[in-house]
């Protein structure tokens, strides 16, 4: 398409955009201003309240129900959990690009990105954040020659939008999570030295038609001009093939198999062609009357990510809401019955003395200023001493209004004092749990808005991460603990070996470009706050059951944020029992596969004896023997991980002292008696 071509289409595609989100945007910035940034009077009914020296007093009470919510959302923040699709596909590799999303969302500071825009949805009813690359090599210029291959990589990473209203979403897309977005804008304005400095040659003029127009404002300036990012998704399809060459059964597209036909006319194909369907993606930097760059974006996503609030599709129109939206006027209720009261009590008269003329005269100075100073005593002439008014009082009607607006507010939101943390009607700690939940019940549709965004992320990163990561190059993963681990991707398990030495079997290069994948997305606490509650809950176990304590020391002190944690850990799981110490293990320790190796070669020189007897009799007591001795050696094998060193090894000691005698082939008595002279009742038998 031609410059101009595109920015018709980009000028119809955002003036249905705008057309669509208007009444959004104005009910959104409405709520924010409202809510957080505290302007709850209406300004005509401020500015006259002003002139005649009244109090608008605004108590702003939807400020900690929007931070609950959203605070909500950073203790239990949802995480990615990779998973194999098809057969090509592992779980071990699957594992790797959980760790590399990982990874990238700690680089990126994914957490701010995820925190501005629920707080931007709870706020205002939606917010936004992108995805996009980024060079890996963040050197000077001075050393870029020594960065090697590093310096043409790129990796992913997860930016936030300050602005949610910089963004114009498809106002075709009906997915909850605006996977199916086909157009979207992001807006800048920009300084006028800012824009020249960028784009040196490029034109700073206004669109010629009002639809680029947004709230009045042109696209050019006195001080700024505005530059629009405009995303494109199309649908295209490829015509493909399969053919069969010497590796395996290979898919390539119809136009590299004609090429590779008339080089090699035996090539066929082994079946029909196929037009599959896929999306291309295209990025448009521009202005009102010039398209700046074109960027073909390697994914087939729109990268930017939504998150919605409380959505109502009514007749066909997307209604994003935040929280407080119902709640505006409980709360404007609230303060103008406690700008009432507090007007009333700030403008009742100050309760007079009365008494006889003449009675004020002796002490008269005091008497002047008995409403405004403490004396410790007034004298007067007369009979009867003055008396003081009494005080008219709080007037109750108006603080009984603002407590209903109080309450509407509660149950507008759905949130209560026992979800705030205020002390309210419940005494036990069970229906105050109960009354938290459900407010967290109530606003959980926000958080799960959120989950379904970081979802849709990952679908993203996942849909990338075969192209961008498609080189031979070692990745940082992190692990559930936040532990860093590098892994080497798509390189020749061959080449890994050292120099001069063999290569180690547990090696695994993880092929990131094959296989398909899926994800799944959870929400919950955070791995340090599992941790924590970890801790106190085997707290509680040791407090109720001692004996624990040498068995779960060595976990309980892993899960402590004690300085030298770690160190203790070790220690504690040095003193372990060792039937538990060997099954953390997995193996036998190694002296006692030594005394069972022992007891093993013992028993073939047995079989051996008993091949070399000729007496039926000593056949058959000699198999008894050799089955005695079987039967304690398996014996002790399977118990000898639940035994120390020292008991095992008087076992064998004695066992091999019976088997290893100097003398011949023991006669039937020696087998008959036991360790005692008395016969075993089996050996006595025979």
């Amino acid at each position: 398409m031609s410059d101009d071509a595109i920015l018709r289409e980009a000028r119809d595609a955002f003036t249905r955009a705008t057309d669509y989100e208007l009444v959004n945007r104005k009910e959104a910035r409405e709520d924010i201003e409202f809510a957080r940034l505290s302007k709850q009077w209406n300004e005509k009914v401020k500015a006259e309240r002003e002139l005649q020296g009244r109090p608008c007093l605004t108590i702003n009470k939807l400020a900690p129900v929007i931070r609950q919510v959203v605070n909500d959302a950073r203790q239990n923040r949802p995480s990615i959990k990779v998973m194999p699709k098809d057969d090509k596909a592992d779980i071990e590799t699957a594992e790797v690009i959980s760790g590399l999303i990982r990874n990238i969302e700690q680089t990126s500071n994914a957490d701010v990105a995820y925190d501005t825009a629920i707080d931007a949805a709870v706020s205002g009813g939606f917010g936004y954040w992108r995805v996009d690359l980024e060079y890996s090599y963040g050197g000077d210029l001075e050393n870029y020659k020594d960065a090697g291959s590093e310096l043409f990589e790129q990796d992913i990473c997860i930016k936030r939008i300050a602005n949610q209203f910089s963004v114009y979403g498809d106002p075709d897309g009906m997915e909850a999570d605006s996977s199916d977005w086909m157009r979207a804008f992001v807006i800048e304005m920009m300084p006028h030295a800012k824009f020249k400095a960028k784009y040196k040659t490029a034109k700073m003029a206004d669109f010629e038609s009002s639809a680029w127009s947004i709230a009045g404002a042109s696209w050019k300036t006195d001080s700024e001009v505005m530059v629009a990012e405009y995303w494109k998704r199309e649908e295209v399809s490829k015509l493909v093939v399969a053919v069969q060459t010497e590796a395996d059964l290979t898919i390539m597209d119809w136009a590299d198999f004609d090429k590779l036909k008339q080089a090699d006319p035996k090539i066929e194909a082994v079946t029909k062609p196929r037009a599959i369907k896929c999306y291309k993606v295209t990025q448009y930097l521009m202005t009102g009357v010039e398209v700046l760059e074109t960027n073909e974006w390697p994914g087939t996503f729109i990268p930017i990510v939504p998150v919605y609030g409380d959505e109502v599709n009514f007749e066909g129109n997307r209604h994003f809401r935040s929280l407080i939206r119902d709640a505006k006027d409980a709360n404007s209720m609230f303060n103008y019955w406690r700008t009432k009261a507090t007007e009333a009590v700030a403008l009742a008269p100050l309760s007079p003395f009365i008494g006889k003329k003449g009675v004020f005269e002796y002490d008269a100075a005091k008497w002047a200023t008995a409403n405004t100073q403490n004396h410790a005593y007034i004298e007067y002439e007369g009979a009867e001493p003055p008396m003081r008014q009494p005080y008219a009082g709080v007037p109750a009607g108006a603080l009984q209004e603002a407590l209903n607006a109080s309450d509407d507010i509660k149950a507008i939101t759905g949130i209560f004092d026992a979800s705030l943390g205020n002390r309210s009607n419940e005494t036990s700690g069970r229906a105050i749990r109960e009354r938290k939940m459900e407010g967290d019940v109530s606003t959980y549709h926000f958080i799960d808005n959120l989950t379904r965004a970081i979802r849709h992320t990952g679908k993203i990163i996942i849909d990338l991460i075969p192209k961008v990561y498609s080189t031979e190059r070692v990745v940082r993963i992190l692990g559930e603990d936040g532990t860093p681990e590098t892994k080497k991707i798509n390189g020749n398990p061959d080449e890994m070996q050292d120099e001069g030495q063999e290569q180690s079997t547990n090696i695994r290069i993880h092929d990131l470009r094959l296989g398909s994948y899926d994800l799944a997305v959870t929400a919950g606490p955070s791995f340090t706050t599992r941790r924590e509650e970890s801790a106190e809950q085997m707290i509680e176990l040791i407090r109720s059951f001692p004996d624990a304590a040498p068995v779960i020391g060595d976990l309980l002190a892993k899960n402590l944020d004690w300085p030298g944690a770690d160190e203790i850990a070790k220690r504690l799981e040095k003193m372990l029992p060792p039937g538990v110490r060997d099954d953390e293990s997995g193996d036998v320790p190694p002296e006692i596969q030594t005394q069972l190796k022992q007891m093993s070669e013992a028993l073939q020189v047995m079989g051996q004896r008993l091949q070399d007897a000729e007496s039926k009799r000593d056949i058959e007591v000699q198999k008894l023997g050799v089955e005695r001795y079987k039967a304690e050696t398996e014996r002790m094998t399977a118990v000898a991980p639940a035994m120390g060193p020292n008991e095992i090894q008087a076992i064998v000691l004695q066992t091999l002292q019976d088997l290893m005698s100097p003398n011949e082939l023991p006669d039937a008595e020696g087998f008959a008696n036991g360790p005692t002279g008395q016969p075993e009742p089996e050996f006595a038998a025979a």
